[in-house]
């Protein structure tokens, strides 16, 4: 044990444990270091050895020192402003070693992002009278350095030119460090990519050459199932019903992503989901994406969607999108209409609309997280035109305004917690909202199934608005395989059908299996509503392989 004094300007004392010599001098270091940041550079220091107690080290704080004046030397006072310094604050101040290290940490960060990664700084003309000193910056920028192109050391396929467009990390631009960690970061947020060692930086002729050793990820997929029926309607005829599903990423090398999928499940009732992404456009920061769906309801309704989004990236982790889109509905029986004495809850309309959406994503991998979060919230607003349909009497539409606006707002919220290799909790809460005062049932949110609510048929709840929670404690046994246990509740509102305020709920358990070729997916599941009970005879089994190439 050591016991310390501090004399002078102020006194303190104190006392420290220590096991050895450097313990010790770690200790010592950074008592002195206090003195120094508070401007005391020249202490004096003694030590005393008690023949009946502990070593005792007495410190006298000597005079304080101030900063008269830190001038700009030949910093141009641009840099300084871009640096975000004002040396006024440096003026009349006692000498503080730790801002003073602030500062030159910051000059030679914004150094190293306008192509001087080789810049040092340092004071100049440092001149002492009595307990104050002034001096001038003294910067040497080194030389300029700009980048040369990218080189791909793993396995990729990806061709430089998109990843040096995607990552703004262009031949012959100055150099910059904090577009490289961006750049790291933002390869994360490619789930067809993975890293497969750290990133180098090579110098040569003033110019920087970057590897990336990535590696391609199987992410592409294949899945469907095709079914042979009897088809009781046609006699001698078969029924084709079935789902597949086909999702393409990074095609060609250039991060197009190209995703189809249909179901069919009854001779009614069918869907189909079409969409491609060309990210980069031109060479531009600007992603385009196209998509389109069709959802026939048994013989009830025909709906179509076309929706164009054109996307920027803001930041490393942030993803803004302004959307175009337009909806189209349709009834398909009209027998029976002419009887009507109230507009249907399914109706014919048009809905052309404009919306933004945001995303933020904070996860350690895009493919399969494990930590972090992700947010995103999406808006639309346009107007919706209803068709009057010559099957139901006109007089049915008077004193319906058939030009309304219509608008929406949906987000969710996702966070995976990571304990240790084993153990792990993914949680989601997602909430919709949807306004206009001519809503249709074709109009709704669409709502249960794998993706949403568990323990319900796809697509079984039509809601306006809605909030529901999912809850599944993770157990791994291997890196991408687990078992898990979940747990779903919600809040539903349909006021265009009139029915009560619906609170479902699922609970159940089930295992992801990764394979050479694929993951396989069991998920059983009960789930309790108005319409369903929660029994045993209603439980539902989603499962599933998907093939990866």
């Amino acid at each position: 044990m050591l016991k310390y004094e501090i004399q002078g300007d102020f006194f303190r004392s104190g006392e420290f444990y220590f096991s050895d010599s450097l313990q010790l001098w770690q200790n010592k270091n950074q008592l002195l270091s206090e003195l120094y940041e508070m401007g005391y550079l020249n202490p004096l220091t003694s030590l005393q050895v008690q023949a009946d107690g502990p070593m005792l080290w007495q410190i006298f704080t000597g005079e304080k020192f101030e900063w008269v004046k830190i001038s700009r030397g030949n910093v141009n006072p641009v840099f300084l402003v871009k640096s975000g310094i004002d040396l006024r604050q440096y003026q009349n101040q006692a000498i503080n070693y730790r801002q003073i290290a602030g500062l030159f940490e910051r000059i030679l960060i914004n150094s190293e992002n306008q192509g001087f990664p080789f810049a040092s700084i340092g004071l100049d003309s440092l001149v002492r009278k009595d307990n104050t000193i002034a001096g001038a910056l003294d910067l040497d920028m080194g030389p300029f350095i700009t980048f040369d192109t990218l080189k791909i050391t793993g396995n990729s396929k990806t061709h430089p030119n998109f990843l040096a467009n995607f990552l703004q990390i262009r031949p012959g631009e100055a150099f910059s460090q904090r577009k490289i960690n961006d750049g790291v970061r933002q390869v994360r947020n490619l789930p067809y990519l993975r890293w497969s060692g750290e990133p180098e930086i090579s110098f040569q002729n003033e110019e920087a050459t970057l590897y990336l050793p990535i590696n391609d990820r199987r992410i592409n997929s294949i899945d469907g199932i095709i079914g042979f029926l009897p088809n009781e309607l046609q006699g001698g005829r078969m029924l084709v019903t079935g789902q597949f599903d086909l999702a393409l990423f990074n095609v060609g090398g250039r991060g197009r992503n190209y995703e189809l999928h249909w179901q069919r499940f009854n001779e009614f009732s069918q869907s189909l989901q079409v969409s491609a992404l060309e990210p980069l456009v031109l060479g531009s920061a600007l992603d385009i994406r196209a998509s389109f769906s069709l959802l026939k309801e048994d013989t009830t309704f025909l709906n179509r969607d076309f929706r164009i989004d054109f996307g920027y990236r803001l930041g490393t982790n942030t993803y803004l999108t302004v959307f175009s889109r337009r909806q189209a509905g349709d009834l398909l029986a009209v027998a029976g209409l002419s009887e009507l004495r109230r507009l249907p809850d399914v109706g014919d309309f048009r809905f052309n609309s404009y919306g933004m959406g945001l995303e933020q994503s904070w996860l350690d991998d895009r493919f399969f997280p494990r930590r972090g979060a992700l947010a995103n919230m999406e808006f639309s607003i346009g107007n919706k035109n209803i068709l009057v349909n010559t099957a139901i009497p006109g007089e049915l539409y008077e004193g319906v305004d058939l030009r309304t606006l219509q608008y929406y707002l949906r987000g969710n919220i996702e966070k995976h917690f990571y304990w240790n290799s084993r153990w792990g909790l993914f949680s989601r809460l997602s909430a919709g909202w949807m306004e206009n005062p001519n809503l249709f049932v074709n109009d709704l949110f669409r709502l249960g199934g794998l993706r949403t609510i568990r323990g319900f048929n796809e697509n079984f709840f039509f809601t306006n608005n809605f909030a529901f929670l999912n809850v599944e404690p993770r157990f791994y046994f291997d890196t991408y395989s687990y078992f898990m246990i979940f747990a779903d509740v919600g809040r539903l509102e349909n006021r265009v059908q009139q029915v009560p305020v619906d609170f479902p709920y699922a609970a159940g358990m089930g295992f992801s299996l990764e394979t050479a070729s694929g993951i396989f997916n069991f998920i059983y599941a009960l789930g309790g509503s108005n319409t369903q009970d929660f029994a045993l005879n209603f439980s539902k089994i989603h499962f599933g392989y998907t093939g990866r190439f």
